[in-house]
């Protein structure tokens, strides 16, 4: 038999977050029931991406919903579709789209590995200072876009995503928001579009805890239907990054369910894992543990930061980390520093928390034996 086992690989308890390396997330029955039924079947590809594209746009209120190869292939496909708005003409000429509106407008505290793929269209980046004035002066009419990036570190009194979106909209620019992590809330599934901007970007994988390799488009129908004709199953610039039946069932399950769930419940055993770290740890030397809102993606839960000392404790945080994965079961937990790391129980399974206390207890106590 085929699993992990056989292959010398260790499952994981993660108490990180939910970030690739780790695996995403961990999909529910009903995702993986509808992924095993579309594995039984073939299909016309192209008509099944438009029928779970206008399921999803009905379930979150927008006008037209997009199944990508993750938030980065979603990335590259809205750069595509900014420059294929005025231009479609560029349709068989990307990634070369000197001739047309080729910048990016984005903001120097925004900048982050992932904004990299609107590179993948041929886009140039035009790097501004998160200020009004220097959005309008940026503005020219080879911009193409104004890409916002929640995770970034714009002071809401420099400039607001409804500035932007405001600004934007004087000249027809459309505004791009990379959303991968920004659920929960689930609000955020339509609240970044009401707003005004063109099109929000989101990992299917996260917490919607849909298949992995997934992302969403959600946004205006023109944008979206302007990237159909170079996306899979068509050939063009978007072919790589193509989706399987199963995955666009498996997302479409998950964004079901996941509107269904008791997201206040769910927050509440963050609280009281968080609660629980911290009763275990401040008790021993060398360690603080306080309650940190929101987490590090700017999510409304709450996770645990732990200070160490590292010469009381003879150990960096790094060396703490290892040691978690080095454990039997392996925990991941996030590192911020060599004084600093986080245990997250957004990703725990109900019962995890006491095995991360535990370990917690068994690694970090100075009298251990």
């Amino acid at each position: 038999m085929t699993n992990y086992q056989s292959l010398g690989v260790r499952p994981v308890i993660n108490a990180y977050a939910t970030v690739t390396k780790f695996g995403g997330s961990l999909m529910p029955p009903e995702v993986l029931s509808a992924m095993n039924e579309a594995a039984g079947s073939f299909v016309d590809l192209a008509q099944l991406q438009r029928r779970v594209g206008e399921r999803i746009a009905e379930l979150t209120r927008n006008e037209a919903a997009y199944v990508t190869s993750g938030a980065a292939a979603g990335i590259v496909l809205a750069s595509a579709a900014a420059v294929l708005r005025k231009h479609p003409e560029a349709l068989k000429r990307l990634p070369d789209i000197r001739a047309f509106k080729a910048e990016a407008i984005i903001f120097r505290a925004q900048r982050n590995p992932y904004d990299y793929a609107i590179h993948q269209t041929g886009l140039k980046f035009d790097e501004i200072a998160g200020l009004p004035v220097a959005l309008r002066n940026a503005i020219t009419d080879r911009s193409a876009c104004i890409f916002w990036f929640p995770r970034g570190n714009a002071c809401a009194d420099e400039i607001s995503l409804a500035e932007v979106i405001a600004i934007g909209a004087e000249y027809d620019i459309p505004v791009i928001v990379d959303a991968a992590a920004q659920l929960p809330p689930v609000e955020n599934l339509w609240r970044f579009t009401e707003m005004g901007a063109a099109l929000a970007l989101f990992s299917g994988g996260k917490d919607l805890r849909g298949p992995q390799p997934t992302g969403l488009m959600l946004g205006r129908r023109d944008l979206i239907d302007s990237i159909r004709p170079i996306s899979n199953p068509n050939h063009g610039l978007g072919r790589p990054l193509k989706v399987g039946k199963e995955e666009l069932l498996g997302l479409l399950a998950a964004i079901e369910r996941y509107l269904t769930l008791d997201h206040a419940a769910r927050a509440q055993y963050c609280e009281e894992a968080v609660q629980l770290f911290c009763a275990a740890l401040n008790p021993l030397p060398g360690l603080r543990a306080e309650r940190v809102f929101p987490n590090e993606a700017g999510q409304p839960l709450p996770w645990c930061r732990v200070t160490i000392d590292p010469t009381a404790l003879g150990k960096s945080a790094e060396d703490i980390l290892a040691a978690f994965l080095a454990h039997e079961p392996a925990i991941a937990v996030s590192p911020l520093d060599e004084t600093h790391f986080h245990l997250n129980p957004m990703t725990l399974n109900p019962g995890e928390e006491l095995i991360v206390r535990d370990a917690c207890l068994r690694l970090l106590r100075l009298d251990r034996p």
